[in-house]
This record gives structure tokens, sequence and C-alpha cells, in this order.
């Protein structure tokens, strides 16, 4: 089975194989598993490979360079008007040549992947949708543009579209989906969990982490005021960050010139080893994102019993049981300092919600998740196998 990628991923070329970033790549080489060839159509950046970057892991990866665009502003929308009829071109030509075509949405080469894909209904298809699926979400034109045409079931035909939560009035090519990041062998006994739990909440520290892009949309800098309002109030904290982007700059400078050396510390890009063991010297993880699918980064703490503190944003709320696994935050300041004071103030609170949040998580692992691809590749297949 040759099996088609498009996506927006920048992808990387280094000794001979292909990288791109960590968890895609991870969550692809369990695809690949129960695919003959990989077949991907996506961007191919210069820069070097990093710490948070991985390899396809498939024996047969074969890889069609397109072009970068963005639509943000109107140069950028002139460039890519000039681009974007080659890509369509290269889109076109690798989806003949497919036996499953698979997109990752949302994005601007998932967006043409879309429109394209309509000019073969009988190739089986699935489309990966990342990010908020919440039909009330403010989003981009080119967000709704893409929705619209993978839940139209005249245009999107032999497609499962796989979406983070369970959302009312949706078509019925639309699959609620999860994703995952450790398996069944990472599982620790929960009892042995909640005692270190323990023994990490007696100490005098709050231990707050945050892990993810540094840019506007994750908000890293009400990570920053949320641990200096706990400090104003006689808290011990420290905030780790993990992850590199925009605003690491602003932030370095800030926590410099505030002399917070000593209690916030920016790691960049670190391996998943790493990060697993922030989580589990970690009381609290700190997502106050505007915008997300399925927050990898919220289940990979709480398989760990880190508990979340995240916005209210598509599916965080059923994640969170509506608080009863973590804290949902409002984003105002005094209303989720005295929130988080109620948690620290209270063992049996921590401890339940720790618990509850490992006990969840474990219930996705990849084990769990492989089976549902596998079933999934041969679902999808079904019409044309009928067929034939």
């Amino acid at each position: 089975m040759t099996f088609v990628i498009i996506t927006h991923v920048p992808h990387m070329f280094e000794q001979q194989q292909y990288f791109a970033y960590g968890p895609y790549v991870r969550e692809m080489n369990i695809w690949g598993k129960h695919v003959g060839q990989f077949h991907i159509v996506a961007p191919l950046s210069q820069q070097a490979v990093s710490a948070i970057d991985s390899s396809y892991e498939h024996a047969a990866v074969s890889f069609r360079e397109v072009k970068a665009f963005s639509l943000t502003s109107f140069r950028q929308v002139l460039q890519a008007l000039l681009n974007i009829p080659s890509i369509c071109v290269s889109i076109f030509k690798a989806m003949q040549q497919a036996d499953h075509i698979h997109l990752r949405c949302p994005g601007n080469m998932g967006l043409l992947g879309a429109i394209v894909q309509i000019a073969f209904p009988n190739i089986p298809k699935t489309a990966k949708y990342a990010g908020n699926w919440d039909p009330k979400a403010k989003q981009p034109w080119s967000y709704r543009l893409q929705k619209w045409i993978l839940s139209n079931t005249f245009l999107t035909r032999n497609m499962q579209v796989l979406v983070y939560g369970e959302w009312e009035a949706s078509s019925r090519n639309i699959k609620p989906f999860f994703t995952a990041t450790y398996s069944e062998k990472d599982k620790t006994d929960l009892d042995c969990l909640q005692s270190n739990r323990l023994a990490l909440f007696r100490q005098s520290e709050i231990r707050l982490l945050f892990v993810g892009t540094l840019s506007k949309g994750k908000q890293p800098w009400y990570a920053i005021q949320l641990a200096e309002q706990l400090q104003q109030k006689g808290y011990s904290v420290r905030l780790d960050f993990y992850g590199d982007g925009e605003d690491r700059n602003d932030l370095d400078n800030y926590i410099i010139e505030k002399e917070l050396q000593n209690s916030m510390v920016l790691y960049g890009n670190q391996t998943k080893e790493i990060i697993q063991l922030a989580y589990q010297s970690s009381h609290f993880l700190i997502l106050p994102s505007k915008s997300e699918g399925w927050p990898k980064v919220v289940a990979e703490a709480m398989f760990w019993g880190c508990v979340p503190l995240a916005t209210a944003v598509s599916c965080v709320p059923t994640m969170l049981a509506h608080e009863e696994r973590g804290l949902l935050l409002s984003i105002e300041m005094d209303n989720d300092c005295t929130r988080l004071q109620n948690i620290v103030g209270d063992t049996s609170i921590y401890l339940s919600k720790s618990t509850k949040s490992a006990q969840w998580s474990r219930l996705y692992t990849l084990d769990y998740f492989e089976s549902e691809i596998e079933k999934l590749i041969q679902e999808v297949a079904q019409p044309i196998t009928k067929v034939s």
C-alpha cells in the first residue's frame, strides 16, 4: 500500500533520513507499521535537526518537496498565489499514486490537500484534524474552510476525519479520536505514583511546568504572571519552561531584568526523556493556551500525575472532567491564583486530582492507539475492497 501524506510540517534531510517534529513523526511511524510505503508531500527546511525532531522508521520513504507558504500578510498572499498552482500539481500527482491518502490538518497544505482530494472520490482517505474542531470556536477562514470541506460528505468521499472531542451535528465521516505518547510498559504502580506525589507535595516549593511553543497563542507570559502572583503571596515557586519560539528572547530578558533566574528557567527544546523527568518532578503543568486540539502535553503530564492547569478550549474540559482531574484557567489572575491556592493548601484535593489524572490518561496508550489505527486503515479500505 502506498500511503500518501500531505502535511505542512517542515522536514529536514540529514544522514540519508528525513526528520520532522518529533511527536508528529512518532505518530506517523505507528501508521507506517501497517502500510507498505510512505510518500510524503511537504516543505523541506534547511534548518539543522534539533532535539525535538525525530526520523521516520519506515524502510520505504519517498519525499516530494513543495514550497512552504503563508497567508497572514498581503505580500505573503501574493507570493502564495504564484506557488499554489505548482503545489497543487505536486499534490495531484502524489494522490494519483496513492492507495490511501492521509491529510494533516489544519494548515495551508491541509487546505490544498482537502481541495485536491475531491478529484479522487474512490481512493480511501483519512484526515487528522489536530486543531480545535469546536464549531463555535473563532478560527481563521482557512481553518473554517478546511472543516467545511472535510465534513461535506458530497465533496469528501471515502474518508474518515479524526477529530478531538465529540461535537453535536457532526457529519457521518467525523470520528472522535485521540493521540498518545506512552505505552503500557511505561505505566508504573498507581500506589507508588501516589506515594511519590505525596512526597513531592510535602516539599515547600511549588513546581510549575510549561511545555510548548513560546508564542503568544500559548500565553507563556501568563504562566510567569501566575508564578509571580504566588511568590508575592509568600509561596516558594519554581517555573520551568520547555520549548522554543518567537517569545523566548523577550521571556529570557524579562527573567533577567526581574532577577528571577533562581526561580524561572528556560530550557529550550529537549528530548522526550528529559520532558518525562520534568513531568515526574513537577506539581502542576500550566497551559494557558488560546487554542488547542488534543493538547498532548496535558495528557502526558496527567500520565505521571502532574496536575494540569489549562484553559477550557476544545476537548480540554472533557480531559479534565470539568476540574475533577485539574483546574480550568479563567485567565483572570486573582481568580486563578485563589483556586490554585485552594489546591496547594489541601493534600487530599491535590492527590485526588493527581490520581484521577493518571487513571484517565493511562487509558490512552500507544498500544491502544496503534490498535485503533490498524482498525481504521482496514475500515477505510473496505469500500474499495467491496467494489473490486
